[in-house]
């Protein structure tokens, strides 16, 4: 599999997601960069899940006071 450059941003972040609906928890595991053809990821984690779902997102824009 062909890593992404390491110059270009991921286009979504990687998720797991522990219970449901307002009481589920997410935490951030790693980023996933989409094909150029938009047929699929390369997705890298950083921590894997014991358990719960993985979720693939857009990331939300940045606001005003938040961290890079």
């Amino acid at each position: 599999m062909k890593r992404p450059q390491k110059n270009t941003r991921p286009s979504h972040a990687v998720y797991t997601v522990e219970g449901q609906g307002e009481s589920s928890y997410w935490t951030k595991i790693g980023a996933a960069w989409a094909h150029e053809n938009g047929e699929g990821f390369n997705i890298q984690l950083t921590a894997l899940p014991l358990d719960g779902r993985l979720v693939v997102r857009k990331p939300k824009p940045k606001t005003d006071g938040e961290a890079a």
